[in-house]
């Protein structure tokens, strides 16, 4: 399949999980809110936030299984780095209140004014990053 209609429909699913979930609970897909709540003390949100994760890592397994190449650690690279990096993203977005998904999908489509000034830090920070990293 094109990688654009990739992108469209795993776009369209992302969408949709979120719609979803804002109408069955009023709470928004912030991915970063969801872990953090998830690793305090349980309460009546837990069993939600506990099916929320499960399923983003299960969608990651189905598709490590059914198309391998998509999922790859690059060179030079191991696990334990990978992880190590992806907590200290996760600590950054819990002090920035809230991660590109909370912030891109859903608080843009609020219209929320902190939402669009942290989308676009996120965007222009990735952009000169990616450009001083490609340049090493």
């Amino acid at each position: 399949m094109h990688p654009f209609i990739n992108a469209v429909l795993g776009g369209g699913l992302i969408g949709l999980a979120a719609t979803v979930l804002l109408l069955s609970t009023g709470r928004v897909a912030g991915i970063s809110g969801i872990l953090g709540d998830l690793l305090a003390p349980p309460d009546e949100n837990s069993s939600w936030r506990f099916s929320f994760v499960l399923g983003l890592l299960a969608g990651g397994g189905v598709l490590a299984f059914l198309s391998p190449q998509t999922i790859q650690i690059p060179q030079g690279r191991n696990l334990a780095m990978l992880a190590i990096a992806g907590g200290i993203v996760g600590f950054g977005t819990r002090q920035g209140n809230g991660c590109t998904s909370g912030h891109g999908v859903c608080g843009l489509t609020r219209f929320s004014k902190r939402s669009l000034v942290a989308t676009i830090t996120f965007m222009v920070t990735g952009v000169i990053t990616a450009s001083i990293v490609g340049q090493l």
